[in-house]
């Protein structure tokens, strides 16, 4: 009894701590490297990914080191070749992991850069901002609670950015390079 409860317990915090493995190669072939926790520069494990499995947890993969670049959030699952998902990029370089424990969702918009302009309230998924707010640009934003990705186009596609809680004066500090918010989706176990 105790040796499969320790099993239950290690697989529960593996679940809940997450594990995403990289493989050089498509279809889970050739030299691979597990992670199970933010990595900022993966180019020192492997030369080059092309398939991924996430056996546990939510992480965000970047195509440049630094958590940089195109970005692209991935749950458990197999991506026998990711590039369809991560766009033009041939490289994965970084990646984070990304906490689905939050209860709560709360962020505040703003029109203008550093918090200035109208201010709009979000606390659960918005699948058209235009719709919603009647803005097609988001300047700042300032998140209180959850991880959030915003995409560029409305119904959750286009690029999407990670937004994790804290203040953000500008699009740049999220990462894009316009202020073009389509969709914003709460991170969740969902």
């Amino acid at each position: 009894m105790g040796q499969r409860f320790c099993e239950i317990i290690r697989i529960w915090e593996e679940d809940k701590m997450g594990k995403i493995i990289f493989f050089e190669e498509k279809d889970f072939c050739g030299h691979h490297y597990e992670c199970s926790d933010d990595c900022p520069d993966l180019l020192c494990f492997f030369n080059q990914c092309n398939s991924i499995r996430v056996t546990s947890g939510c992480f965000m993969v970047y195509e440049k080191p630094n958590y940089t670049g195109n970005q692209c959030c991935l749950r458990s699952g197999d991506f026998p070749d990711i590039h369809p998902r991560m766009g033009p990029s041939e490289f994965i370089s970084s990646c984070r992991l990304i906490s689905v424990e939050q209860r709560s969702f709360n962020m505040r918009l703003y029109e203008r850069i550093e918090f200035g302009g109208q201010i709009m309230y979000l606390e659960d998924d918005c699948p058209s901002v235009m719709d919603r707010f009647h803005v097609k640009d988001i300047f700042s934003c300032n998140v209180n609670d959850g991880n959030w990705l915003f995409y560029e186009d409305p119904n959750y596609c286009g690029r999407m950015y990670l937004i994790q809680p804290g203040e953000y004066k500008r699009f740049s500090e999220w990462g894009s390079r316009s202020a073009r918010v389509g969709s914003i989706k709460r991170i969740t176990n969902n």
